[in-house]
């Protein structure tokens, strides 16, 4: 990436003209090929950009301001006029392993695995991702008085969710050597009306506290 502060200016030649005045900017020159224009405010947006694929022509101005030309496949055009550079680096990041969510389901079904006790006293794990024919239960436990229970776990609780769960009910209950089988929802956030649905169907649900089941806080000693 390239990173290069300048006094310059910036117009914009396409399906419109746009122009942008003399001032301190930020230019960034990224390994895609995109070139990017930003201010010192309006947060991450930039002022004006140029998508990939396209390709940048700079040109030394003899006695005058340097020119950088940026093209795209549309014959659009960023034309940038640096008047003074005040700073200009290249640094390679290599390849971005991308963002890793934390508290995403996968996560909290580990975690819930793990501290199966969560559910309750006696509870215990029969496994995680228990098959059905129309895809698996995130949790299947036992109950302390052996019951199977069948838990779908979300971060945010919502309708569809315990939809989900109740179509699961329906199949697992077919087996009768796994019958009678409950469900428990759970998630960080259960929105009310999944709530009344689910209960109405007789789900239980159950309210994950995240940082309290990786350990980090525990919910027994807090103050409030």
């Amino acid at each position: 990436m390239r990173l290069v502060i300048a006094e310059c200016s910036v117009d914009y030649v396409g399906r419109l003209t746009a122009h942008l005045p003399l001032a301190n900017r930020l230019l960034l020159v990224k390994a895609d090929g995109s070139v990017l224009v930003h201010s010192d405010g309006g947060s991450y947006k930039p002022l004006n950009w140029m998508s990939p694929p396209c390709s940048l022509v700079e040109a030394r101005g003899v006695d005058g301001p340097d020119t950088w030309t940026v093209t795209n496949r549309a014959g659009e055009q960023l034309i940038v006029t640096l008047v003074e550079v005040l700073h200009d680096s290249s640094h390679e990041l290599g390849v971005d392993p991308g963002l890793v969510k934390d508290g995403v389901e996968a996560h909290l079904q580990k975690l819930l695995a793990e501290h199966i006790h969560t559910l309750g006293p006696g509870y215990r794990l029969v496994r995680r991702e228990y098959p059905t024919p129309i895809g698996p239960v995130d949790i299947m436990a036992r109950d302390p008085q052996g019951v199977a229970v069948a838990v779908e776990i979300k971060r945010r609780g919502e309708i569809d969710g315990v939809e989900q769960l109740t179509r699961y009910l329906e199949l697992l209950n077919r087996d009768p050597l796994l019958a009678p089988v409950r469900g428990v929802f759970a998630a960080q956030e259960i929105k009310p009306q999944a709530r009344t649905l689910a209960e109405d169907r007789g789900i239980r649900c159950v309210v994950l506290d995240y940082h309290a089941l990786r350990g980090i806080d525990d919910a027994e000693h807090r103050l409030f």
